[in-house]
């Protein structure tokens, strides 16, 4: 599956964003689906997941109640909404999709294994 990822953009603190993830190739339905996210000098974190099968979502705890994941299985696309952004949310955005069993909560980077080219969310105070 490829992964494309865009809707980044510059916003101020308190303000929301939504990114967007086109999958093509195989449906992504079939995969663990998540985003990630790298701000520099930092090593990438997990910010928010879709299990494969149950479509369960879950989330870091520093983007809980903030953001959604969610998914458009018709347009095959997962989506990001951010939502009273803070400028500690400043990154390069990732979207990820990876073959786990179903069901699976998969916080790390390493069972994904299909990458977006990233998306640049710059939040100013």
């Amino acid at each position: 599956v490829q992964l494309q990822a865009f809707g980044g953009g510059l916003v101020q603190a308190g303000g929301s964003l939504r990114l967007s993830c086109a999958a093509s190739g195989r449906s992504f339905s079939s995969y663990n689906m998540a985003w990630f996210r790298q701000a520099p000098g930092k090593e990438r974190e997990f910010v928010a997941g879709s299990s494969r099968g149950s479509y369960s979502t879950y989330y870091a705890d520093s983007v809980k109640g903030r953001f959604t994941i969610s998914r458009d299985f018709e347009k095959n696309t997962l989506y990001l909404q951010m939502n009273k952004l803070k400028p500690e949310d400043t990154a390069v955005y990732y979207c990820a999709a990876g073959s786990v069993p179903s069901g699976a909560v998969i916080t790390t980077t390493g069972p994904y294994d299909y990458w977006g080219q990233g998306t640049q969310v710059t939040v100013s105070s």
